[in-house]
C-alpha cells in the first residue's frame, strides 16, 4: 500500500497541542512531508523555542503516523519558531520578538523574584531571553542574576553597549552604568530618556522575549516603557492580601490604559509550610483567585512563601536554577509556561485573522 502524504496529515490531525488544544494541522505545524518507501519523515515546527513539551508532540505525533497501515519508520524532526502578536504600529526593539513587562500595584510582594525566575525558566526552556531591570531607583536585578558590580562589555560593531549574561539571560540595569550605591535623584523627563537608550542603545540582539521588571506603582517609569516599545504583554505579580490586591488592580487598570493585554497574575507568598508540615497561611488566602475571577484574568501560578527563594536570590541563583523540584520552582516554572502558551495563542489568532498561516504544507 503506497502512503501519501494526505494520508499522514489525516493522521496529524488527531495529535493536539497539548497547550493550545488544538491539532498540529489547524495550527500550521507540519512542514516538509518525505516519503521514501515505507518510511515517513517530517518537520513539527512549534510556535516557540520554549514549549516544554515538545518530547510529548514528538512521540504522540510519531506513534499516529506509525499506526497507519503500511508506515516502517517514522521520523519527526522538531523546531520552533517564536511568533509575534500583530500589535499596534510602534517602533520596537530590533531582533526581540515579543516583550513582556511584570508589574505590581505596591512594593514588596516579590515582582523581581518572580521575574528573574521566569526569564530564567524561559531559557531552561530553550528560548533566548533578556531581562530589563527598569527601576531605575531601586535596581535589584543584577543582584538576582549573580551580575552584581558587572558592567558592559564594551561596544559592537553597531556601537551599542554589549551586556552581561546571568544564567543564559542578557541582563540591562542603571546599576552596571552608575556607581555603587549612588541614588538616582532624577525626574520623569530623565528617566524617560534613560529607558529609551536601554531600548535603543544595548545589543539586545535576537530575543523569543524580552522581560521588563517594572518598578512598583503606575507611574512614570510605566507610561515611559507603553509609550517607547510594542509590550506584548504584562503580567501582575500579588500576594493573597486585600492591600496588594488592591494595588494589583490599578496595575491591572494601567494595562488596560495603555493598551497592554494582561497575560495573567502570580500570586506570590501564597503559603507557607512549616516545621511540622502544617500549611500557614500568613498573608491571608484566596486573594489571587478572587482577583483574578472578579476582573476575567488567569491565575498562572500561586508560589509557596519558601525562604530558599529569598537565600538564592541574594546569592544570585533564581530558585528555578537552585532547586527546580521544589513547589515554589514548579509553580513558577508553570507560570513561565503558562504566559508562553498565552503568547502563542495570542500570535496565532492574530496571524490567523490577517491570513498568515505559520507554515505552508
Amino acid at each position: 500500500m503506497m502512503i501519501q502524504k494526505e494520508d499522514v496529515l489525516n493522521a496529524l490531525k488527531t495529535v493536539n497541542d497539548p497547550e493550545l488544544h488544538k491539532s498540529l494541522t489547524e495550527l500550521g505545524m507540519v512542514d516538509n512531508i518525505v516519503i521514501n518507501g515505507n518510511d515517513v519523515n517530517f518537520d513539527i515546527i512549534l510556535t516557540t523555542k520554549a514549549c516544554p513539551l515538545k518530547e510529548k508532540i514528538r512521540q504522540d505525533a510519531q506513534s499516529a503516523v506509525q499506526a497507519l497501515e503500511g508506515v516502517g519508520k517514522v521520523y519527526v524532526n522538531i523546531s520552533g519558531k517564536t511568533l509575534t502578536p500583530r500589535l499596534p504600529e510602534k517602533q520596537g526593539i530590533p531582533g526581540v520578538k515579543n516583550i513582556i513587562a511584570v508589574s505590581s500595584g505596591k512594593g514588596g510582594v516579590g515582582k523581581s523574584t518572580v521575574s528573574v525566575n521566569l526569564a530564567c525558566a524561559m531559557t531552561l526552556a530553550g528560548a533566548k531571553v533578556g531581562i530589563l531591570d527598569a527601576d531605575i531607583y531601586g535596581p535589584n536585578i543584577p543582584i538576582m542574576m549573580g551580575v552584581e558590580g558587572h558592567s558592559l562589555k564594551g561596544v559592537d560593531e553597531n556601537k551599542k553597549g554589549i551586556l552581561p549574561e546571568g544564567h543564559g539571560v542578557k541582563v540591562m540595569s542603571i546599576s552596571f552604568l552608575v556607581k555603587p550605591d549612588q541614588a538616582m535623584i532624577w525626574r520623569g523627563p530623565i528617566l524617560h530618556k534613560s529607558l529609551a537608550q536601554f531600548f535603543t542603545d544595548m545589543a539586545w540582539g535576537e530575543l523569543d522575549y524580552l522581560l521588563i521588571d517594572l518598578p512598583p506603582g503606575t507611574g512614570d517609569a510605566q507610561l515611559s516603557i507603553s509609550q517607547l516599545a510594542p509590550i506584548t504583554g504584562g503580567v501582575i505579580v500579588t500576594t493573597p492580601q486585600d492591600v496588594s490586591l488592591a494595588d494589583c488592580r490599578r496595575a491591572n487598570s494601567m494595562f488596560k490604559q495603555t493598551n497592554i493585554p494582561v497575560l495573567g497574575v502570580v500570586e506570590n507568598m501564597s503559603y507557607f509550610v512549616n516545621r511540622h508540615g502544617e500549611r500557614e497561611n500568613i498573608f491571608g488566602e484566596g486573594g489571587g483567585e478572587v482577583f483574578t475571577k472578579e476582573l476575567g484574568l488567569d491565575l498562572l501560578a500561586q508560589v509557596p512563601l519558601l525562604p530558599q527563594v529569598r537565600q538564592d536570590a541574594d546569592a544570585g541563583l533564581p530558585i528555578v536554577i537552585s532547586n527546580p523540584a521544589c513547589e515554589a520552582a514548579l509553580q513558577l516554572t508553570k507560570a513561565s509556561n503558562a504566559v508562553v502558551a498565552k503568547i502563542c495563542e495570542m500570535s496565532l489568532t492574530s496571524h490567523q485573522e490577517a491570513e498568515a498561516p505559520l507554515v505552508s504544507v
